[in-house]
């Protein structure tokens, strides 16, 4: 009886973890469409030398 109530309770867990999962992700703001190919961290960069900081 004992293994029984503890493969209830690891399925509970298991169960309790998907359902949280889910609730992040539908939370999770969808990300901004980037145009196709271009890198999102490299978006707005200049090549080439850059003006002084200061």
């Amino acid at each position: 009886m004992a293994k029984r109530d503890r493969e209830k309770a690891l399925q509970m867990n298991r169960r309790e973890k998907e359902a949280k999962r889910a609730l992040r992700k539908a939370e999770k703001s969808p990300r901004s469409a980037t145009p196709e190919g271009e890198d999102p961290d490299l978006a707005g960069l200049r090549w080439g030398p850059q003006e002084p900081l200061y």
